[in-house]
């Protein structure tokens, strides 16, 4: 991307950087620190003018640095390379540049004694409300810098009655929710996996500014880290009227030694604020996501199967023509080869062996891609399949060619992962991104009909240490890894720019904004159960669209908490994110296929809504009050989809009406249910509302379905599709 200079800043200024809704105001004079005075919905000049002009509150500094007021939380912390650990940041200028349409302001940072600079960048979107910022790190001392924190951000946030809400978990239990209030002293989320950052804690948080927090009222902060790697996020509260959010790269066992004349870069922190609650800002995020960061963001997402839940390592030429067949029957559009398909002197049969010897193995498939690839055109399906480039096992032939390929500590052995033989390549190595870049190559090269690709990860980075960096620098790994990683997506992607690719990784190990420019979405978690799936995607909702969101319709009892759930509420779970299979469907009744097969129908003509529309979260599943629900909303508020989930089940349960919202309140809007198992029709089925009527009053749904004796389960939901007359 060029940036074009297109004017210079004057010595003190009130710098502003806005989009359609919202406005930022910093004051640059040059000689100082620069300082927030404004972060909020948009100004008008008048209020411009008004603004104060000095610090009124407290500090605000923009990019805070360690040495000078040493008592504060800083954004920057460094030794010089005569050991001096104090830095005094002060302005020297403004510019303001093009990229790609919008606009970036740069202000100028120097030291007022050593030669470093800082280039803390904002860019603003011209039509989503969104606003990034980084920092640009540059010394010309020698013989290098050492930076020991490097945050993107330092973003003071007024202190009231503050909550925040951000995200944690563990493998099959990602995306769980935690609201709590802002309180003296330390706030910290972070995540030291090194390949994989969002199981254990996520990289956003959204701030409610007016108490707990709300999903369709009250002013909200949101920040997402736009990052792959290690991530610290910190919050500060001290004696002063701020709390004070950093966000940037954990810095833990991860000094940089910054060279003369290098050049670092944080990642991106993205920035929004609504006033419309926590469903306002994710809608925020949505926006900005589909069309600035996602890859494909405005491509409908195929419905597909997935072989690993059906048959996980049991491949074969027959069963996968047999899926394929079974997939294009009920209407699907793409199957995807799960794990298992490959190895030559160590075939894959379990996860302990032939990691990194992408060769198929043809005792399971005699006639190779070539095919499976025929089986998909037959069966008029395309074709997928999987992937885990970034690892070996030990016992592999890649393995046996390169033991220095992989990450591990200087003079001790190598920590191995799942199956006792896992282990993860060093991305730091060129050679190694070279390789993983043929995997992937190969794979398109011989076989240029594959469609889709899940990329997995299944294993961190145990013990630190590369052999391909110097023993100066292996503080550098954490940054380096993913260094690599970006450069091998980067290749993946200029020669491969239509190819859909997943980020796996154990699950939902990589739901970040760091990875989704060149992935098109992400598996949630590896536990498809549609109760627990309510949680983790509510969850995952705050900053991501449901575009991006693997959702798979799965076996009963399921195979990852044994429980046992109705097809209909698994199929209505999966229907809120992009529709799929995770199934064996020779083990469905024609029963079961039948209503898998009406509900990818009915997935087709709302799947317009579900994936690009606004998302509105109506009760939440994390406030125990038996039930969740959400709708999405087209943009014109035409069409709408509203879910409805029971999350318990108790004898004289008195359920809340749920309250619509997002709709036009002038129009009227014919109700129908999707997936209808129920002997006979909603009571609302065909008939007309105002949007007002359901954002006033809702609709009662019934609490149990109306089924044959022998079909009745414990289990209740409802999708409604809202149409505009």
């Amino acid at each position: 991307m060029m940036l074009m200079a297109t004017a210079t800043a004057a010595v003190a200024e009130q710098v502003v950087v806005e989009t359609p809704g919202m406005t930022m105001v910093l004051n640059v004079e040059n000689g100082r620190q620069p300082y927030y005075e404004y972060f909020g919905p948009r100004l008008t000049t008048r209020d411009l003018q008004t603004l104060p002009g000095r610090r009124a509150f407290g500090r605000t500094d923009a990019y805070p640095a360690y040495g000078m007021n040493a008592t504060a939380e800083a954004a920057l912390a460094l030794r010089h390379a005569d050991g001096n650990l104090s830095t005094e940041l002060v302005a020297t200028g403004v510019e303001r540049l093009k990229n790609d349409g919008n606009q970036v302001t740069v202000i100028h940072l120097k030291d007022k004694v050593y030669p470093l600079t800082v280039d803390l960048k904002f860019q603003q979107y011209k039509d989503v409300d969104m606003i990034e910022t980084w920092a640009e790190i540059s010394s010309q001392e020698k013989p290098t810098v050492t930076l020991t924190q490097f945050a993107s951000v330092c973003l003071p946030i007024r202190r009231g009655d503050v909550w925040v809400s951000h995200l944690y978990g563990s493998w099959g239990n990602e995306g769980q929710l935690v609201c709590e209030p802002l309180t003296a002293g330390q706030k910290i989320v972070k995540n030291k996996d090194g390949v994989r950052n969002s199981h254990t804690d996520h990289a956003e948080m959204m701030f409610s500014l007016d108490g707990r927090a709300q999903e369709l009222t009250g002013d909200v902060i949101g920040a997402a880290l736009c990052y792959s790697g290690n991530f610290q996020l910190k919050v500060e509260t001290d004696d002063t009227d701020y709390h004070y959010f950093f966000a940037g790269i954990n810095p833990d066992n991860s000094e940089y030694h910054l060279k003369k004349g290098e050049t670092f870069t944080t990642p991106r922190v993205a920035l929004t604020y609504s006033q419309q609650g926590l469903s306002g800002a994710s809608r925020n995020f949505h926006r900005w996501g589909r069309k600035y960061q996602l890859a494909h963001g405005n491509r409908e997402r195929k419905i597909l199967l997935n072989s690993w839940e059906g048959v996980y390592f049991d491949i074969n030429q027959q069963g996968m023509d047999q899926m394929m067949k079974d997939i294009a029957d009920m209407g699907g559009e793409l199957f995807v080869m799960d794990d298992g398909w490959f190895g030559e002197k160590y075939p894959r049969k379990t996860d302990n062996c032939a990691l990194g010897d992408w060769v198929v193995d043809r005792e399971k498939l005699p006639e190779g891609i070539e095919g499976l690839l025929r089986d998909a055109r037959k069966r008029g399906v395309k074709f997928g399949i999987w992937i885990e480039p970034e690892m070996t096992n030990s016992v592999s032939e890649l393995y046996e060619k390169h033991p220095d390929w992989i990450v591990k500590a200087p003079k001790r052995d190598a920590v191995r992962g799942r199956g006792g033989t896992q282990l993860v390549l060093d991305l730091s190595n060129p050679k190694v991104q070279d390789f993983v870049f043929g995997v992937v190559d190969n794979l398109m090269t011989k076989y240029p009909e594959i469609d889709y690709i899940k990329w997995d990860a299944n294993m961190p980075i145990i013990n630190h240490g590369s052999q391909y960096l110097d023993m100066q620098n292996q503080s550098h790994l954490y940054i380096e890894y993913h260094r690599g990683l970006q450069k091998v997506c980067e290749r993946v992607r200029q020669k491969y720019p239509d190819l859909t690719i997943q980020a796996c990784a154990s699950g939902g190990g990589r739901a970040n904004w760091g990875v989704l420019p060149w992935f098109d979405e992400f598996w949630v978690s590896d536990n498809t159960d549609a109760l627990q799936r309510i949680y983790m995607q509510w969850g995952t909702s705050y900053f991501f669209p449901a575009i991006a969101m693997a959702s798979h319709i799965s076996a009963a009892p399921n195979h990852t908490v044994y429980r046992t759930t109705s097809l209909k509420m698994r199929i209505d779970v999966a229907m809120s994110g992009r529709l799929g299979m995770e199934i064996q469907p020779k083990n469905m009744t024609d029963e079961e296929k039948a209503l898998c097969r009406q509900a990818i129908k009915e997935y087709k003509e709302i799947r317009p809504v579900v994936q690009f529309g606004d998302i509105y979260r109506l009760v939440s599943p994390f406030d125990k009050r038996g039930l969740a629900s959400l709708m999405y909303v087209s943009e014109q508020r035409d069409r709408a989809v509203f879910y409805w989930w029971k999350t318990e089940q108790w004898q004289n349960e008195h359920l809340p009406r749920v309250k619509m919202a997002g709709l036009d309140p002038t129009r009227m809007y014919k109700v129908h249910e999707l997936d209808r198992i129920d002997r006979q029709p909603l009571y609302c089925e065909g008939k007309a509302y105002s949007g007002a009527f359901l954002m006033n009053h809702g609709l009662d749904m019934p609490l149990t379905h109306d089924l044959d004796w022998g079909k009745k389960t414990n289990w209740s939901s409802r999708v409604l599709q809202l149409t505009a007359e």
